[in-house]
């Protein structure tokens, strides 16, 4: 008995590495088919992406044109997005334009966006790039605040330290941030700032020059610049012979989320408005927001 049983298993054992090997068989393929992809997804997808990129619904001829394909081919692709919601038809016009799931995962997405993560990723390039130390910079409750830095390249170059909150008034993230910040609220820590006086900001280093805070119809006015030039620089403003210049990053609220900031010795810095710097600076903001989403408040 004993022995028939043992004389059975040995006669299964070719059928179990047999199913083994169809086994692996099927997730070589699965994985061949994973990288190939599914070729009508993503025939459909260029509906989408054609959708996404006008910004408004579009009739089936519009939207087919858009998406390099007939009419014919694409109402079949929109029929289904509808019914996933991933479009929606206009029943007065019978435009297209994207649908609820849509909207729901553009939402989804955003909210996993982490700005800082992706500014940081960038750092150590952009300094390499410009030649001078770079910061990221955020709004906290005591003003703008470095949060992160990459070290320029120089021999000679100034750093930033993490979780200093830099000046309101006199440096270039500063007036940034105040620029795009509610009124009432700038106002107020102009006015806290003045009761406390200067020892209140933050200090630099042992050469600091002595300060005094601007009025706040002084200080309006040069909001009214930074908002016009997008960024804003400070050449010696608070440590002679340093200069440093800040460029802000918008969300998909038009709200200022960071302030990416290059700062080095003013004999070696390109401060001017167009200048290198602020070319890197700019592009760099640039491709932040395209990957967050973000735009420029109207």
């Amino acid at each position: 008995m004993l022995l028939n049983s043992f004389n059975n298993s040995e006669m299964t054992m070719p059928d179990i590495a047999d199913d083994a090997s169809d086994a692996n068989d099927r997730e070589d393929r699965d994985d061949r088919e994973d990288r190939r992809g599914i070729q009508s997804i993503e025939v459909g997808g260029r509906l989408l992406k054609a959708a996404a990129a006008r910004g408004q619904p579009l009739p089936l001829k519009a939207l087919s044109q858009a998406a390099e394909m007939s009419p014919a081919k694409a109402h079949p692709y929109l029929v289904s997005f509808c019914k996933l919601g991933l479009m929606r038809q206009d029943p007065a016009t019978g435009y297209y334009g994207l649908g609820p799931l849509a909207m729901e995962m553009g939402l989804i997405g955003m909210r996993q966006i982490d700005p800082i993560r992706l500014a940081t990723a960038r750092l150590e390039g952009l300094a390499e790039e410009i030649g001078h130390t770079v910061a990221i910079a955020v709004w906290g409750s005591q003003g703008a605040t470095i949060v992160r830095t990459a070290a320029s390249p120089a021999a000679v170059h100034v750093t930033m330290r993490h979780g200093t909150v830099v000046s309101l008034s006199d440096t270039a993230s500063g007036p940034l941030f105040a620029a795009y910040r509610p009124e009432a609220e700038i106002k107020a820590m102009l006015a806290e700032a003045r009761r406390k006086g200067p020892a209140d900001l933050a200090r630099v280093g042992p050469h600091d020059k002595p300060r005094e805070l601007p009025s706040w119809v002084s200080f309006s006015r040069t909001l009214d610049e930074v908002r016009g030039r997008v960024m804003h620089r400070s050449v010696g403003g608070i440590v002679e012979g340093v200069s440093a210049l800040a460029v802000p990053v918008f969300d998909s609220d038009a709200q200022i989320a960071l302030a990416l900031t290059a700062i080095g010795p003013s004999g070696a810095f390109d401060a001017a408005w167009d200048g290198a710097v602020a070319r890197g600076l700019t592009g760099a903001a640039t491709g932040l927001m395209r990957e967050i989403g973000g735009r420029f408040p109207e």
